[in-house]
């Protein structure tokens, strides 16, 4: 056998031996999640937006970036200075003290921060999490991946108090971590979710009865809470091989009295203007307007899209969201702050910009400030 021959044999077993260790890897560690079975996946068939064994978008989405892009994602990241990707100052945080949420507020409607996509809402009497991603790294690994900006939250997981109900836009590691789930389970009463994200709680120790997955356009109640789960034009995935073999969603929030709309991670698209007719207008919009990047302009929408989305969903106020937590794209920290800032002027749109841990309190308490210069 020649020397050629035998460094190509031991380069493919090595291969062969690295592939076999990282599924291993992935069956094993928990926090890559479960794959769905059984009567859940029939449900997820039986979704008109699923066929080829995936989800589809609403929209025709194309999120091949080709050679060229990985090519230059590659140059942007490794070799490109990007200025000011993550503060080199510690950002504000407010503090909540756990006898502040002793009591839900039943009389307004209180909307926390916490960073990037997370939130805290107290609804008609009920506690709500969205997205509620408050580990340290946006990651399946504990020493690797994204950084959260400030290591502190406005309150640690267990100083919590019980929650009503948490809501998941999609499985990817920014918006849903493993750890928090775990802390969180025991003290939550409902999860309503995408198909077959159901299947990742289980495995982490949800019981199925207090899992609710939901299509586009279903709707359930909690205790006179509507929750709609409303298209978006994304993806799914937490793995190597299961790319949108999950559903992923923006939210409607309905209360007695006040409406909110939760985008999760979307690029823009003519839903907006659907979900705006059938129901808004909203009180509120919490819409992503961070880590865009023209190579993936279809799945992320730029902040001036934001400001668009807004205006189609009938949107009273706005909060841009998923910014100001972590660096997941090659553009400034600050850079989707104020392109929105910007573009939400320009159309005389009322915007509010709390800081992390500060309350936005729908009719009586809406923060301005630019805590971020």
């Amino acid at each position: 056998m020649t020397l050629k021959r035998i460094i190509s044999y031991t380069f493919l077993f090595l291969l062969l031996l690295i592939g076999v260790a990282g599924c291993s890897f992935m069956q094993l560690s928990p926090q890559f999640g479960a794959e769905a079975k059984g009567k859940r996946l029939q449900a997820m068939q039986a979704s008109p937006h699923y066929h080829d064994g995936v989800f589809h978008n609403p929209v025709e989405t194309n999120m091949d970036i080709g050679f060229k892009g990985y090519v230059k994602m590659i140059r942007s990241r490794f070799f490109d200075e990007v200025e000011n990707q993550e503060p080199d100052w510690y950002l504000p945080v407010d503090k909540i003290a756990p006898a502040q949420l002793e009591r839900v507020q039943d009389t307004a409607t209180i909307i926390t921060w916490f960073g990037h996509s997370a939130f805290l809402i107290e609804l008609d009497g009920k506690r709500l999490l969205v997205d509620p991603m408050l580990g340290e790294r946006a990651s399946p690994i504990s020493f690797m991946g994204p950084k959260r900006f400030n290591e502190e939250l406005p309150i640690p997981i267990e100083d919590l108090p019980y929650i009503d109900a948490i809501l998941i836009s999609h499985d990817h590691y920014d918006h849903l971590d493993y750890g928090s789930i775990k802390q969180l389970a025991d003290k939550t009463g409902h999860f309503y979710v995408a198909l077959g994200v159901g299947a990742h709680l289980e495995r982490w120790g949800v019981p199925a009865e207090r899992i609710t997955e939901l299509d586009w356009w279903d709707e359930a109640e909690m205790a006179g809470i509507k929750f709609v789960a409303t298209p978006a034009r994304h993806f799914s995935g937490r793995g190597f091989s299961d790319r949108m073999k999950t559903l992923w969603a923006s939210w409607v929030i309905l209360g007695k009295n006040d409406r909110i709309f939760f985008s999760g991670d979307t690029g823009y698209f003519d839903g907006f203007k659907e979900i705006g007719e059938k129901y808004g207008p909203f009180d509120i919009t919490l819409l992503e307007c961070g880590q865009y990047n023209e190579l993936w302009s279809s799945i992320h929408m730029m902040p001036e899209q934001t400001v668009q989305a807004h205006l189609d969903l009938k949107g009273k106020l706005m909060m841009p969201i998923h910014w100001g937590a972590f660096a997941l794209a090659l553009h400034s920290w600050t850079d989707p702050i104020e392109r929105v800032t910007k573009a939400a002027k320009a159309q005389n749109i009322m915007m509010t910009t709390p800081r992390i841990g500060q309350s936005i309190i729908l009719g009586r308490q809406t923060p301005r400030s630019k805590w971020w210069e």
